[in-house]
């Protein structure tokens, strides 16, 4: 008899055939968070505060009240973050189609160029290059750029200077053609944002959030262990919170990937 392919994923997890890879960075008040211009509200961090442990405030049980931007941690952006999506159909997180939540993802290397500089921006022939190696990006999937940027942190990790945040991020061009010749389900990175640190200086500000939610796309940011993936293939488990008309969400990212 031929086995289905719920029961093929059932038995493969439950073997090892699979591992689970955890692409989050623990959510906590110390964790950096977007710094806007002083003129506009502000990205909080996270605060927990706590209700009851074991105590008189609840002598059987622990929990505690958090509190935080939708946009930090690790994070997910539904098209109606930016302008540009403000119209679409279902564009919130709590409304949104259920297939972006799991879908499979290319992984472009670019950790070497991002060690040397900061500021490096992810081209067309980047991504052309990788496809010479690995095959085309195949529509529908995720594009996650690796830069092991989760290795930093603190300070160091939001590398803020007296002109903006230095971070790695995509070229506008590289964009446009990831949506119009590949038409990807979304675009990921391990800094802040989707965007580069400066890109508020291009000549299309924030080109990855502007034309990348203005197309239906989404974004994820600030997540981890990309380096522990393969090129291309592995599953992207990213299902935000039922936030009501919430615009993205704190969300834990997991990945399916073949055991090594």
């Amino acid at each position: 008899m031929t086995q289905s392919v719920q029961h093929i994923l059932a038995e493969a997890l439950a073997t090892g055939a699979l591992r689970i890879v955890d692409l989050t960075h623990t959510l906590s008040p110390d964790f950096p968070t977007l710094v806007l211009p002083p003129e506009f509200a502000q990205a909080t961090p996270v605060k927990i505060e706590r209700l009851a442990r074991y105590d008189a405030a609840g002598p059987s049980w622990y929990w505690n009240k958090l509190t935080f931007s939708e946009h930090t941690g690790t994070h997910f952006d539904a098209p109606a973050h930016w302008v540009t999506g403000r119209d679409l159909p279902r564009n919130t997180v709590d409304t949104m189609p259920l297939d972006p939540m799991i879908r499979p993802a290319c992984i472009i290397d670019c950790s070497r160029e991002s060690a040397a500089d900061p500021n490096y921006l992810l081209t067309v022939d980047d991504l052309l290059k990788w496809e010479e190696v690995n095959g085309k990006i195949p529509a529908g999937w995720w594009v996650l750029m690796r830069t092991d940027w989760y290795k930093k942190s603190g300070a160091e990790y939001a590398n803020l200077k007296d002109d903006g945040a230095h971070t790695p991020g995509p070229t506008e061009e590289a964009i446009r053609w990831l949506i119009k010749e590949r038409d990807i389900i979304g675009f990921g990175t391990e800094t802040i944002g989707t965007d580069a640190g400066l890109a508020g200086n291009f000549s299309l500000p924030f080109p990855a959030h502007n034309l990348l939610h203005g197309a239906g796309k989404y974004g994820l940011q600030c997540l981890t262990n990309l380096d522990k993936l393969p090129v291309k293939g592995t599953i992207i488990v990213s299902a935000p919170l039922k936030v009501l008309e919430g615009s993205g969400s704190p969300l834990r990212v997991l990945a399916l990937a073949d055991a090594e």
